[in-house]
C-alpha cells in the first residue's frame, strides 16, 4: 500500500513537471511567434500571440499547432491627414503547420477582424459631421448614420453660400451612408441619398465631401478584411484566408 501510494506522488509530480515545462515552452514559443510576426509583417508594435490547445509539446512533435490567435495594437486608419484608431485587431490562425526548425509557419484557414468605434469614425468625417448608429434596419444594410447643423458642414468643406442663402443653413442635416471594403484595407462611405438642401448648387459639392475614404494602416499582409457590418459600438470588419504564410 505503502508504495503504491509513492508511486501516486511520483505521478504526480512527474506530471506537475510536464505541465510546467509545457506551459514555459509555450510563452517562450509564443514571445518568439510576436518577434517573428512584428518584423516580417512590418508592424509598428509587437502582437500578443496566445497559442491553444493541451498539450503544446505534443503538438510540436507533430509539427502541427491547432490554434493561434494574436491581438495587434497600434493600427490606425486615415484620410486627408486625420487618424483615427482601430481597436480590437485580431487574428485567429488554425492548423499551422511549422517546420522543423520553426522558420516557417503556414496557417490552412486564417479569420482576421478589426473595430473602428462610431466616437472614431466621427474624429475620420469631415468637419461638423457625426457618424453614428443607422438603427438596425439600416445597419443590415451596411448602413451608418451621418448627422450636423446644416451649417458647420457647409462651412467645414469650405463652401461658399451668398449672404441672402445663411439664414436658411439653420437645420440640422442627416443621411445614410453605405460603408463598404476595397483592397482589404480601405473603408469607403457613400451616401445613398441626400437631404433635399434649401441652397441650390450645395448639394452636389456636400456629397464630395460627405463621401469620404479611410485606409487602415499597418495591417499585416496576412490579414485582408472583406467584410463591413454596422453594429451598436461601431463598424466591425472581417475576413478570411486559407494557406496563410505567417514568416513571409
Amino acid at each position: 500500500m505503502r508504495a503504491l501510494r509513492i508511486l501516486l506522488i511520483f505521478v504526480v509530480i512527474l506530471g506537475g513537471l510536464f505541465v510546467a515545462v509545457d506551459r514555459a515552452a509555450v510563452y517562450f514559443a509564443e514571445s518568439e511567434a510576436a518577434s517573428k510576426i512584428k518584423s516580417t509583417q512590418g508592424l509598428n508594435s509587437e502582437p500578443k500571440v496566445s497559442i491553444k490547445g493541451f498539450p503544446f509539446l505534443t503538438q510540436v512533435a507533430g509539427s502541427s499547432l491547432d490554434e493561434i490567435e494574436v491581438s495587434i495594437g497600434g493600427i490606425t486608419a486615415t484620410t486627408e491627414g486625420r487618424q483615427v484608431e482601430v481597436t480590437e485587431v485580431k487574428g485567429k490562425l488554425r492548423d499551422v503547420e511549422v517546420n522543423s526548425s520553426f522558420s516557417s509557419a503556414v496557417a490552412r484557414s486564417a479569420e482576421g477582424s478589426a473595430l473602428i468605434s462610431y466616437e472614431d469614425l466621427t474624429k475620420s468625417a469631415p468637419k461638423g459631421a457625426t457618424v453614428g448608429y443607422a438603427g438596425a434596419e439600416r445597419a443590415a444594410k451596411g448602413q451608418v448614420k451621418v448627422s450636423g447643423p446644416l451649417g458647420d458642414l457647409v462651412e467645414g468643406a469650405g463652401i461658399d453660400v451668398p449672404a441672402a442663402f445663411e439664414g436658411l443653413l439653420t437645420d440640422d442635416f442627416t443621411t445614410y451612408s453605405t460603408v463598404s471594403l476595397e483592397d482589404g484595407d480601405k473603408v469607403r462611405l457613400r451616401a445613398e441619398d441626400l437631404p433635399e438642401l434649401p441652397v441650390p448648387g450645395v448639394d452636389d459639392k456636400l456629397k464630395d465631401v460627405v463621401d469620404y475614404d479611410l485606409t487602415i494602416d499597418g495591417l499585416p499582409s496576412t490579414i485582408k478584411l472583406d467584410k463591413a457590418t454596422a453594429t451598436e459600438d461601431g463598424l466591425r470588419f472581417s475576413g478570411t484566408g486559407q494557406n496563410v504564410d505567417l514568416t513571409s
